[in-house]
């Protein structure tokens, strides 16, 4: 059986049962409130980096969050998808969230991706986030074993109750899209945060036309989506490389300028599935050592020497870290199937 240790500074928020329709759900007192996370304008998914035997490069990881603190991000997604929570342990998420919560807790906002297909799981995971002090939980809607529409109602009030929470729409890895039916069942839910959304500029505006809090989640969007859609602001793949400009992108109105600038980084970033160039970008510029859990492999050379050239036209002095950025020779990359 696996035994999480928390430090001794952990404080556990008192519970006690809360009568939910036929269910009996923990109620968590809140550390954070939902107000202070619908403020939040950048949230960075913030990426994983590991060492050469595939365990957390921590070292790696705080340089990686101070640079997004220094850049203005207010808020970080530990173990997302870019975060590469789905090659993760229940143990090593869970961690890897009261690690960030207590190295930076007091400067930035952690959300922790405690999502699952499976309620019980999320459930669990998210008693867990919210018991090592995350601000915000992320949910994803079951992927694989889609349900139904009342069944993804049923999933989401399950969680809700315990924290702010933000759902995150992603049917292209999910197979299922979270309908605004779906999201205005549950908007009632004092904890409801908002919903990180990638289906586009309409699903945005019929969510912001209502008062529902959305983050884009596509970087290329963003900025539409922020000054012509009513978006609160984004959640981020682009700002773990340029905190400081996609702040400027969120906070300093329109600047289609900017943006047009930007546009031919952030569509590199998604030339294969996230978070695949990303891990090569963040090697190529020397923030984290250039390992990848498989199934992810680093991007071809041609795309490897594209992002040299991108960091050329954008001003090395916008991206995170102090090297030069390098195009990288095949072999120095690591690949790990164990870990």
């Amino acid at each position: 059986m696996a035994v999480l240790l928390f430090p001794a500074s952990t404080r556990f928020p008192a519970q006690g049962p809360v009568s939910f329709g036929e269910r009996w759900l923990p109620k968590y007192s809140a550390r954070t409130s939902v107000g202070d996370i619908t403020s939040l304008r950048v949230i960075t998914a913030v990426k994983t980096p590991y060492l050469p035997d595939g365990r957390f490069d921590l070292g790696a990881y705080d340089l990686l969050i101070n640079m997004q603190i220094e850049g203005g991000a207010e808020g970080v997604i530990v173990g997302g998808t870019t975060g590469e929570g789905h090659l993760m342990s229940w143990d090593e998420h869970i961690m890897l969230i009261g690690h960030t919560v207590n190295c930076f807790g007091s400067k930035i906002k952690v959300v922790g991706n405690t999502g699952s297909n499976s309620t019980r799981e999320a459930i669990h995971a998210t008693e867990q986030g919210f018991a090592v002090g995350m601000h915000a939980a992320l949910h994803i809607n079951p992927y694989y074993g889609k349900t139904s529409v009342e069944g993804l109602i049923s999933h989401f009030e399950a969680v809700l109750p315990m924290g702010p929470t933000i759902i995150y729409n992603v049917p292209s890895r999910t197979g299922q899209d979270i309908s605004p039916a779906i999201i205005e069942a549950v908007s009632s839910f004092s904890n409801m945060a908002g919903v990180k959304e990638c289906v586009g500029h309409e699903r945005v505006k019929c969510y912001t036309d209502k008062g529902i809090t959305i983050w884009s989640g596509n970087d290329d969007e963003c900025h539409d989506s922020r000054w012509k859609y009513g978006a609160t602001g984004v959640i981020s793949v682009a700002s773990n490389l340029i905190p400081g400009l996609m702040r400027k992108l969120m906070y300093e109105g329109e600047n289609t300028v900017l943006n047009e600038k930007l546009l031919p980084l952030m569509k590199w970033l998604f030339c294969q599935p996230n978070p695949i160039a990303l891990n090569t970008a963040l090697a190529q510029l020397g923030v984290t050592r250039p390992v990848f859990r498989l199934p992810y492999v680093p991007l071809p050379l041609e795309k490897r020497v594209e992002f040299v050239r991108i960091v050329e036209s954008i001003g090395r002095e916008n991206f995170v870290g102090q090297k030069e950025a390098r195009v990288l020779d095949d072999d120095e990359f690591v690949l790990i199937s164990r870990y």
